[in-house]
């Protein structure tokens, strides 16, 4: 078997976090459950819902067409002996196990309605993400982007490029500071603070004798330019040689501007897309890339390293500032309206990441060598 087809492919652990996300669009808010009486599988059996909308529709297809898709993609480039035919149908069988699943459980919750028009849309976007890969592969625009892989990427780069693709994601729910992931101070200490409530043990918790304030436009340009450039150096220390480096810091700091910009029009309306481009975020962007430009040529090690105290830095001024003083509408907007969907999974993105990529960049960095 050769080397390209040994290599481990990003299909999976994408598609097992898309997974994930499903379970949490579907079950969210995951409380008060309870057996309605009803049989779970009852809604197989339902009459065509009164009330639907075109949105609701397109949702259920489109959402898993990226889970059938992955799926497909997994099993072909896993380096399981498998044909298009079978990739295609294991992707289609995933996507209409997984939607089953999550219709049956909704039905112990009150707040969701399970539906058969809901698992047929979800099957058929799974087959038609499955027939995507399939068509892909067929006409060989696979074969080109492993070979392109091969030449832009080091062997090593699964969990880099997976961690990447995830980072526009987790910018979609608002922060208080634009690129501004992980922050989760104030939120961990009231949570351990309702978890310890009556009991003894809450008076061992530190009292803080002053209030987050706001941060000065100084340390907000700090943040924006950290945020920018922990993936930009995660893309170097998975990127083989400078003018594909070059190349994907302007392809970094594109999707994280883009996804800043979808998320304050999603958030506050398309009119106030671009407002959370003040002066300090600004020159952030434009000092992140000054010194993405300077690390080109750093070595892999370096950029890990460098990724490393830049991801600590950006955690420990980020969580010396107070949520956004738009979150509660924001939360409103998000938890209310159409985007129950997404808000969740999109927020533990933002809390998760960095830590993540820390992670990432302390193992990479206790192997010997990395290999090209």
């Amino acid at each position: 078997m050769t080397a390209s087809a040994t290599r481990k492919t990003t299909a999976l652990p994408l598609a097992l976090a898309y997974a994930a996300l499903i379970v949490y669009a579907s079950l969210y808010p995951f409380d008060h459950w309870r057996d309605q009486g009803i049989a779970p599988w009852a809604f197989l059996g339902a009459p065509w819902p009164k009330y639907w909308t075109g949105f609701d529709l397109g949702v259920n297809v489109v959402g898993y067409v990226p889970f059938g898709f992955l799926v497909a993609m997994a099993v072909l480039r896993g380096g399981v002996a498998a044909g298009v035919g079978s990739a295609v149908l294991r992707g289609f069988g995933a996507g209409l196990a997984l939607s089953l699943a999550m219709e049956t459980l909704q039905s112990y919750l009150p707040s969701r309605i399970p539906s058969n028009v809901d698992l047929g849309l979800n099957a058929a976007g799974a087959l038609l993400g499955a027939l995507v890969a399939g068509a892909l592969v067929r006409l060989g625009v696979v074969a080109r982007w492993s070979r392109l892989r091969e030449s832009w990427f080091i062997d090593e780069a699964r969990g880099a490029l997976v961690l990447l693709a995830l980072w526009p994601v987790a910018l979609l729910f608002p922060a208080a500071v634009p690129f501004g992931l992980g922050q989760v101070f104030e939120r961990l200490e009231a949570a351990v603070a309702d978890w310890l409530a009556d009991t003894p043990f809450l008076d061992w918790l530190p009292v803080r004798e002053f209030e987050l304030e706001p941060l000065v436009p100084a340390a907000e340009m700090l943040c924006a330019m950290l945020g920018l450039l922990v993936p930009c150096l995660l893309a170097f220390s998975v990127t083989r040689s400078r003018p594909m480096r070059l190349l994907m810091l302007g392809l970094v700091v594109a999707a994280g501007v883009l996804a800043s910009g979808l998320s304050a029009a999603l958030s506050y309306g398309p009119e106030h897309a671009w407002a959370w481009m003040g002066l300090p975020v600004q020159v952030g962007i434009g000092a992140a890339l000054g010194l993405g430009l300077a690390l080109l040529a750093a070595p892999r090690r370096v950029n890990m390293g460098l990724m490393l105290l830049a991801s600590g830095l950006h955690l420990s001024l980020l969580n010396q500032a107070p949520e956004s003083a738009y979150f509660a509408q924001t939360l409103a907007t998000w938890e209310q309206g159409r985007f129950i969907r997404f808000h969740g999974l999109a927020q533990w993105l933002g809390w998760l990441w960095p830590f993540a990529a820390m992670g990432h960049a302390l193992y990479g960095l206790s192997r010997r060598r990395v290999r090209s």
